[in-house]
């Protein structure tokens, strides 16, 4: 739908993406995919990126086979000339297989940031591209560690020795 007035069309757009991040919580997946034009997401930190309709419904069926409980809760929304950026916390907790890695049981809480693009003029998403620290996640599900802690120390020295090793040549050659 094409809106002229920007008040009319920021107000249109948020009030798309509410009710986008308010179906993925519910897990109305039909509903979420109706606020796009063409179902688009693009995580960032993984490089994934589900393109139509049958895409994004299986990364919706994998992700919540993972992360059953998966929602957001949302802290702030920004508005641009083709875009509504979403501040929020993604949230769930690992009870399913991902990817070949088996659940853990452990939630995990992260500061997450989405860009909901929109085509000029229309009140469609045409692409959610987010960004979180896929570290953080991962760190919180028991999977890695703390780089500053002795075991994420002692994780980096064991797994890239050649690497530590001149990196202390370095130090005490002064090169």
């Amino acid at each position: 739908m094409a809106i002229l007035d920007r008040g009319a069309l920021v107000a249109a757009r948020e009030a798309v993406v509410r009710e986008h991040m308010e179906s993925e919580n519910r897990h109305d997946f039909d509903a979420t995919l109706g606020t796009f034009s063409h179902p688009r997401y693009e995580i960032i930190p993984t490089g994934d990126v589900f393109d139509g309709t049958e895409a994004v419904a299986a990364y919706f069926e994998e992700s919540r086979r993972a992360f059953p409980d998966q929602r957001n809760e949302l802290i702030d929304l920004h508005h641009a000339d083709d875009a509504t950026i979403a501040e929020f916390d993604l949230l769930g907790t690992h009870l399913g297989n991902f990817r070949g890695l088996p659940p853990t049981g452990r939630a995990f809480t992260c500061r997450t940031l989405a860009i909901f693009v929109f085509a000029p003029g229309s009140d469609r998403i045409v692409c959610e591209r987010v960004y979180f620290d896929s570290a953080s996640i991962l760190r919180q599900l028991g999977i890695a560690s703390d780089p500053l802690s002795l075991q994420g120390r002692l994780g980096v020295v064991i797994g890239h020795p050649l690497t530590i090793g001149r990196a202390v040549l370095r130090q005490v050659t002064g090169r």
